[in-house]
């Protein structure tokens, strides 16, 4: 029988360790290296340090080696002090008792002969972060402030900062600020004197708010004196302390003019720098310079205009991005400056999308007289990219610039032709684009209904092109011939229209071409009224509600109220206001330009309101009051944007369910009730006069829409469905958080609570209690008056399916927006009728 063959032995990597032995191996060799002096300990030394490092990184507990580890730093090798002081700062961290054997030997490398040893053991010792080991940084720091070499003295320099952190007191009474202020005008290496004006700022900005001295100190940063000598040195600087010193003197404030033409000669040269960030910071400086100099604030966007062309085609797409963000916050304030630069604007093949789209915000911007027809001609080819988003925004900004009053004719013979391709998404935002030009050129709409007349509703898919296409059936019924039929036809198809949007323009249209052409649509109005009073869509509900109580009430009244005379739209709403944008300019070279929006929106903590996020994980906590019958839920992740407090989102989606309103469609005696399949409700009587006759008044706590009460019934809020949940239900904030990630929105609706309710919504404790007397349960809630915000779930009784639900609450329209998600979609209406159900008896006697 053959021999079993030999296994063959490898040696274990470095990275991986052999078993519970190994470190057991590295303590043994690592003590008979220390105090070795043989040729080659070094060496050896070395492939130990290496293993025990790499050990370290995969999560291998090495502390135990600390002793041996401290043994063998004691040689002149740097590479081993640098592995060295890796390990002692990682395990000084979580073992401070470990941090007190390397006391020693780091304070004796701080006088090493090697200022790069030097340097490394006072940077290591800064960062042990011990607050009980901070009497021995005093002396090692005190020294490093005096070092000859400019490495050791802008180690120190940042030594100070982390002293200051651990122990604010120790630092100042060790007089420190004054020593670094001192370095900071006297010291000959820039890179020393940029490390103490940074440390200097942090340290001052923080000890001001207690302290006035420290107040008067941050203040002195800012006199004329300091101000000169750091940009007398400026060229000396490296990059990142150049943008530094330049973001100090940008709040500087200059005695007069001269000495601000001073300064921007002193910085003419900074725009032609190399890197962005100086050349942001440099425009940054001048126009703040100037704000108060019409003439000279002009002549600087001149100026600043071929630097930044310059580095929006030098560099990174990234780059490129975060330059064109500023220069469209420019071109926003002076679009005349750049018009005649707009082919800089023009995009490339092989740019990414956010700089295409951003290009394409540009050119809308710098559209004049003079080069509409070139910006024109040039948006309409990307009509045709292969990227469809672009080709979709190319060609909303021919819109803008139609908009805009500049060569409205060819425009819209653009816009047309895009009618005419064969392509969904190009004619559907031609649509909208064409409804919006309508509403301000009314003098287009022969030649734009000829074209659109031609466009079947059976191929624009869209909502909001859908929704262009019937307000326009509606607004020219009078020219377009199939206009009541076409109407019709979408009437017919009400229950398989999802979008809420398209639904009122439906009805608004139904009713205008009612007024024009009443014999043709009767039959339409009364099917578009009786579908929309039966809607569950809040909105649509009240909308179909509200005409049909004007017809009722007076024909020729609800014509005036529907169709009245049109006046041209000389402006359309801008998205942001002036003052977002002064705010945006003032806070000029940061990432409110890129985000587009002031610093506040994104970073201070009162603008989240009473949701805080934990600076460790950032998670969405509970801060009401806990109530104690309420399962109690800590946290909940806050990174899905749909856990963040917004009363902003609109409900695009039409989903089965109560319409959440506290009264309903009115009830008809026999054959006359509005139905799909009932007699049209233009056959009924309406009457030229006021009501015939009032009905008791309602004891519903919402009036109906037009404090008018008529002799028709009024049913009651509806029962809820059979549906039973479990009073005892569990849900842990993860798995909460899991399943809101991973399950789709079931339902989104919008109810309306009664005025009891919205009083006692005080607080959100009074909502929590009632609710889980429904067996809902809360699990986090936020937000103050007059918007809340709540996140409940609730579970089955018989079955383990789990439905969690996303209320938004604001108490100044008395709605509620809800988003329901469920494990058994298919029991998801009944849930969300149960919790309509329990939401509307809330502040009920």
């Amino acid at each position: 029988m053959a021999p079993p063959p030999q296994q063959s032995h490898r040696s274990p990597s470095p990275s991986q360790p052999s078993g519970k032995s190994e470190v057991s191996d590295l303590k043994s060799q690592l003590r008979q290296l220390a105090g070795s002096r043989a040729p080659g300990a070094d060496d050896s030394k070395r492939d130990l340090f290496k293993k025990v490092i790499s050990n370290m990184t995969i999560g291998i507990d090495v502390s135990s080696l600390f002793g041996e580890m401290v043994m063998c730093s004691a040689t002149s090798d740097i590479v081993l002090k640098k592995m060295c002081y890796l390990y002692v700062g990682n395990y000084a961290k979580v073992n401070p008792d470990l941090a007190l054997l390397t006391i020693n030997f780091l304070q004796r490398d701080c006088k090493d002969e090697d200022p790069m040893i030097r340097g490394l053991a006072l940077r290591s010792l800064c960062s042990l972060r011990v607050a009980n080991l901070v009497e021995y940084l005093v002396g090692p720091l005190g020294s490093g402030l005096k070092d000859n070499n400019s490495y050791v003295r802008m180690v120190a320099v940042i030594g100070v900062l982390k002293l200051y952190h651990i122990s604010a007191s120790t630092c100042i009474d060790a007089d420190f600020p004054a020593i670094l202020k001192h370095l900071m005008l006297n010291d000959p290496d820039t890179q020393v004197v940029a490390n103490c004006l940074s440390a200097l700022q942090e340290i001052w900005t923080l000890e001001s708010s207690t302290s006035e001295e420290a107040a008067r100190e941050r203040e002195t940063l800012l006199s004329k004196p300091i101000v000169y000598h750091l940009l007398n040195r400026i060229k000396e600087f490296s990059e990142w302390a150049q943008c530094l010193v330049l973001e100090l003197v940008s709040k500087y404030i200059p005695a007069d003019s001269s000495e601000i033409f001073d300064m921007m000669n002193l910085l003419e040269d900074r725009l032609q720098h190399a890197n962005g960030a100086v050349v942001l910071a440099t425009v940054k400086l001048f126009l703040q310079l100037t704000l108060s100099m019409a003439d000279v604030h002009q002549q600087v966007y001149e100026r600043i205009k071929a630097p930044l062309l310059t580095q929006v085609s030098s560099g990174s797409p990234e780059q490129s991005y975060a330059v064109l963000s500023h220069l469209h916050l420019l071109v926003m304030r002076a679009p005349y400056i750049f018009s005649s630069d707009y082919k800089h604007f023009y995009c490339q093949y092989n740019e990414p999308s956010y700089v295409k789209k951003l290009k394409l915000e540009m050119l809308t911007a710098v559209a004049n007289e003079s080069n509409t027809y070139e910006i024109v001609t040039e948006l309409c080819e990307y009509a045709a990219n292969v990227d469809i988003p672009i080709a979709r925004e190319s060609i909303r900004a021919v819109g803008k610039i139609a908009l805009q009053q500049y060569d409205v004719n060819a425009i819209v013979d653009r816009l047309l032709q895009f009618l005419e391709m064969e392509k969904d998404y190009v004619t559907s935002e031609a649509l909208v684009l064409v409804k919006d030009l309508l509403r301000k050129y009314p003098q287009w709409s022969q030649d734009c209904i000829a074209v659109v007349g031609n466009i079947s509703s059976k191929n624009v898919q869209e909502p909001k092109a859908k929704a262009a296409l019937i307000w326009m059936l509606g607004e020219y019924s009078q020219d377009m011939h199939d206009a009541p039929y076409v109407l019709e036809s979408l009437v017919d198809n009400w229950d398989e229209e999802h979008s809420a949007e398209v639904r009122l323009h439906l009805l608004t249209a139904v009713m205008k071409c009612f007024f024009k052409r009443p014999p043709e649509t009767k039959k339409a109005l009364g099917a578009a009224l009786a579908a929309g009073l039966a809607d569950f869509h809040q909105d649509v509900h009240d909308r179909a509600l509200f005409y049909y109580r004007l017809l009722q009430y007076n024909v020729s009244v609800a014509e005036s109220v529907v169709n009245p005379p049109k006046q041209a739209v000389s402006v359309f709403a801008d998205t942001q206001s002036s003052e977002i944008k002064d705010r945006i300019f003032d806070e000029f070279n940061s990432l409110s330009v890129v985000y587009q929006k002031p610093s506040y929106m994104f970073t201070d903590k009162e603008h989240r309101g009473t949701i805080e996020f934990a600076d460790e994980i950032g998670n969405l906590s509970i801060t009401a009051e806990s109530v104690e019958s309420v399962v109690p839920a800590q946290r909940v992740e806050a990174n899905d944007k749909d856990l963040l407090l917004s009363t902003s989102e609109k409900d695009e989606g039409r989903e089965p369910g109560s319409n959440g309103s506290a009264y309903n469609a009115p009830s008809y005696n026999g054959s006359s009730a509005p139905s799909t399949t009932s007699q049209p409700l233009a056959d009924l009587a309406f009457p030229s006069t006021g009501l015939s006759g009032q009905a008791p008044a309602s004891s519903l706590a919402i009036d109906d829409l037009l404090g008018l009460d008529f002799a028709v019934g009024t049913a009651a809020t509806p029962s809820p469905p059979s549906l039973n949940l479990n009073p005892k239900a569990v849900l842990d904030p993860g798995t909460f958080q899991q399943k809101w990630r991973q399950l789709p929105i079931s339902i989104s609706e919008e109810y309306s609570l009664s005025p009891q309710g919205i009083a006692s919504l005080t607080t959100p404790n009074a909502l929590l209690r009632h609710m889980q007397s429904h067996s809902i349960h809360c699990i986090a809630s936020g937000g103050q008056s007059p918007n809340f915000k709540f996140f409940f779930f609730a579970q089955k009784a018989e079955a383990a399916s789990i439905y969690l639900v996303e209320c938004i609450i604001n108490t100044s329209s008395a709605k509620s927006q809800i988003k329901v998600k469920a494990d058994d979609q298919s029991s998801s209406q009944a849930f969300s009728t149960l919790f309509q159900s329990a939401l509307s008896k809330f502040g009920l006697p």
